[in-house]
């Protein structure tokens, strides 16, 4: 029997247009607690919201917007539904509704927890909290740019709430970094919301352009790039070509001898038949190293989040034994301390559960 998510890819390559908005009303109508219950006040008023650029208009979320993640919980509780995840949630108590809109591509919200924080949620799954994005946004950056000898220009795909770009900013070495995020709107709410998560787009060094990673990755000229960053959500929606062979193979092409990519590839309890679709494909198109490596965060689904960490064909990258260590005595470093990464967690984070290890190893061949 397929579980939801087996159901919405094989109704997505039959063309039934199954998607999540069609789920999370299943789930609504199985649901107890109708969302009408849920009583969401503002934070500021809409003078204030409009002088930052953000509408924050908001009353009570109706059965009519059916809103992700706030169709099947109790009132004051965020719980994270998914077809991703199916059987299980994780829930945060709202202190406070910040901001609810719609993009042209995804639901954003923004919500004040009792115990993390700030929350920045897209289509019902949250992206970050201010309590532990530390540990995703600086293994995600670190593991591929300390496994190369003096990285200089680096391209950051998605990675809209800036997280990535403030980590990019540490390394002395970087001469131009470049950002392609679809969604202007998530970029738009990180600064208002996040801002020390945000402060990565005021690097000098930083290039912004909103638009289709994907397409921008087509025009960029063979060799551009020392690093690819793919900060990505879950391959649903606006996400779901960043983790297909197509577009890795544009990654490679950008990418000089001997140049690394590192993408978010999900979860090693729930995922594990995507991330070996993945490792196939990097094997595919990668012709240097290929590695899964992974880190705790505590508000993703099952706690963990993994990544895939590759090479282009040229000088070998190690990317167990960091090579470009981060100056823990910079300036940077002084005004903004690491929280999560070290040498230490580098190497650790590609040790693998055996469950793991073997069928990762087995698309070795």
């Amino acid at each position: 029997m397929l579980n939801t998510w087996e159901k919405h890819k094989r109704e997505r390559r039959e063309g039934k247009g199954y998607d999540c908005a069609c789920y999370f009303r299943e789930m609504a109508a199985e649901n107890v607690v109708d969302i009408s219950d849920l009583s969401v006040k503002r934070q500021r008023d809409e003078e204030d919201g409009a002088q930052n650029g953000v509408s924050d208009t908001l009353s009570t979320l109706s059965n009519d917007s059916l809103y992700p993640g706030f169709s099947a919980v109790i009132p004051g509780w965020f719980s994270e539904i998914s077809p991703m995840w199916p059987g299980e949630a994780h829930s945060l108590k709202v202190d406070k509704i910040l901001f609810q809109g719609k993009s042209d591509y995804q639901n954003v919200l923004v919500f004040q927890s009792a115990t993390y924080g700030k929350v920045l949620v897209l289509d019902g799954v949250i992206q970050l909290t201010e309590r532990d994005e530390c540990a995703y946004q600086e293994m995600i950056t670190h593991l591929p740019l300390c496994s190369i000898p003096n990285p200089k220009k680096v391209l950051v795909i998605g990675g809209g709430d800036g997280g990535v770009l403030r980590e990019v900013a540490r390394h002395a070495s970087v001469e131009k970094i470049d950002i392609c995020e679809i969604d202007k709107m998530v970029i738009d709410v990180s600064k208002q919301f996040f801002p020390s998560v945000a402060v990565g787009f005021d690097d000098p060094r930083v290039t912004l352009n909103v638009g289709d990673g994907v397409a921008y990755l087509k025009n960029v000229p063979e060799g551009t790039y020392d690093a690819v960053i793919v900060d990505s959500s879950d391959p649903i929606g606006p996400a779901q070509e960043l983790f297909e062979k197509p577009f890795f193979s544009s990654v490679a092409k950008a990418l000089r001898p001997g140049g690394v990519v590192c993408t978010q590839a999900e979860s090693i309890w729930l995922h594990m038949h995507i991330i070996e679709d993945i490792v196939a494909n990097c094997r595919q198109v990668f012709k240097g190293s290929v590695n899964y490596a992974w880190t705790t965060v505590p508000t993703y689904p099952s706690g963990m989040i993994g990544f895939m960490l590759c090479s282009t064909e040229g000088p070998p990258v190690d990317f167990k034994h960091p090579v470009n260590p981060i100056n823990d005595n910079d300036s940077l470093q002084s005004a903004r301390p690491l929280k999560f990464y070290n040498s230490e967690i580098h190497t650790a984070a590609f040790c693998l559960p055996s469950f793991a290890k073997k069928k990762i190893d087995s698309k070795a061949n």
